[in-house]
């Protein structure tokens, strides 16, 4: 099993294991490198029956699962923050990591709470970091739980349905299920790439 492979994760462990993965992923910061955007996207593609007959997922407990673990993961990594404070994040060796916690920072100074919390959800390594930071900082717990449920429920549901959407839609997207999956993967990437991007001008602006 290729635990980086979405198709593999959900063959090994069907519905249960989107829950588990998104938890791992959102909710503790050893899982940031999981295949969040493309198992949600192709798990939606498996619930139409077109991507193969070796999976079949339901598509109800499907999105039950999808928020469920993306809803609680986001909770869980904001408690840690709470109690943990930036030690949590301190002690991580990933560059990846810190990258993704100095972007979250960014996000809840230039955009607020309830904007940088929505916007993280879409943001690989953001997301991650973005919980336990809000948690670290002092967000409080009814903003946060109030625009984590918002932000969490578009992107779990949203992804999961935009795959079962193309699935059903195109005969035999089998086919062509690598590069759609390869696309889903570079989409989710822009936002941070433009975070970047808009960071590094600002300080050679600053210069």
């Amino acid at each position: 099993m290729n635990i980086l492979s979405a198709q593999s994760l959900l063959s090994a462990f069907g519905v249960v294991g989107v829950g588990v993965v998104l938890f791992a992923e959102t909710g503790l910061l050893i899982g940031f490198f999981l295949p969040g955007d493309s198992l949600l996207f192709t798990a939606g593609l498996l619930c139409t029956g077109s991507a193969g007959p070796d999976v079949r997922l339901s598509l109800g407990p499907l999105l039950i699962a999808a928020a469920v673990g993306a809803l609680a993961a986001a909770q869980w990594g904001y408690l840690l923050g709470r109690k943990a404070g930036g030690a949590l994040l301190a002690r991580g060796r990933s560059p990846r990591l810190h990258e993704g916690a100095e972007r979250a920072e960014e996000l809840l100074e230039r955009y607020g709470y309830a904007k940088a919390i929505v916007l993280a959800r879409f943001v690989p390594v953001v997301r991650t970091v973005l919980n336990p930071l809000a948690g670290a900082l002092g967000v409080p717990a009814r903003t946060f739980t109030v625009w984590r449920m918002a932000g969490g429920l578009v992107w779990s549901v949203g992804l999961t349905l935009a795959g079962y959407g193309l699935g059903s839609s195109i005969p035999s997207i089998d086919t062509y299920l690598l590069p759609v999956i390869a696309l889903i993967v570079i989409v989710s990437l822009i936002p941070l790439a433009a975070e970047l991007y808009r960071s590094r001008k600002a300080k050679a602006a600053s210069r």
